[in-house]
């Protein structure tokens, strides 16, 4: 699966861009182009293998800039962290969902987190290597935990709602349907080379990915039906 890292250029209105001047908005471009390489850099090499060279020499840059934006290597790779969740939730708050229908929300939601990981290998890479640390880095950052929130709420507005009409669970947690997502999408794809070479056959096929993607959504929607109590 190829990479889509693309960092987009700071959004900036002909106000803001007067206050900045040429010389701000060149800096901006410039912290943008090291987090984009850096995010490459890392979820190919891991923390240990990616150097500030590598880093600086992918975004045609200098170490000396590395460090003035981002204090160190180890500020860096948690920028990095954050930027790739701060993707992904921008990413999901474009997904145009009908909480009348929380069904077919549901399955839009499931559908939104598995394609990304599909589309973001290396959100996965990045994420598996700091799980690695178990944590070490990115545990130092008062920010990412914030993340979760609008992750999870939007999941929660969708079961507040089939629970509501009384189709789905009045005990199902928003939390734990997340996690039921996220992790089915996450184990399939970050295990794809362990289980292909276990499992016989190639699991990242298109029409095997396809079934995998129908096997969420149907696993997903069994769990929260009001039908299925435990």
């Amino acid at each position: 699966m190829k990479k889509n890292t693309a960092i987009k250029e700071p959004v900036t209105t002909p106000k803001e861009k007067k206050i900045l001047g040429v010389r701000g908005l060149s800096a901006m471009a410039t912290r943008a182009q090291i987090l984009k390489a850096a995010i490459d850099v890392f979820s190919t090499f891991g923390y240990e293998g990616g150097s500030t060279e590598k880093i600086s020499k992918l975004a045609k840059s200098h170490d000396r800039m590395i460090y003035y934006y981002f204090g160190s290597k180890q500020g860096l790779y948690v920028a990095a962290i954050q930027e790739i969740y701060k993707q992904f939730n921008e990413a999901e708050a474009k997904v145009k969902l009908d909480i009348e229908k929380p069904e077919e929300a549901l399955r839009k939601v499931a559908y939104f987190i598995w394609n990304y990981y599909q589309k973001h290998p290396e959100f996965i890479t990045l994420l598996n290597n700091e799980n690695l640390h178990r944590g070490e880095f990115i545990s130092t950052s008062s920010e990412t935990k914030d993340f979760s929130t609008p992750a999870i709420s939007i999941v929660d507005k969708v079961l507040d709602q089939g629970k509501r009409i009384g189709i789905f669970r009045q005990d199902i947690a928003a939390r734990d349907i997340y996690l039921l997502i996220a992790s089915m999408g996450y184990f399939y794809l970050s295990n794809q080379y362990t289980l292909t070479a276990f499992l016989g056959e190639k699991i990242t096929t298109k029409a095997k990915l396809a079934h995998w993607g129908n096997f969420i959504d149907e696993v997903v929607l069994r769990t929260v039906s009001s039908s299925h109590q435990v």
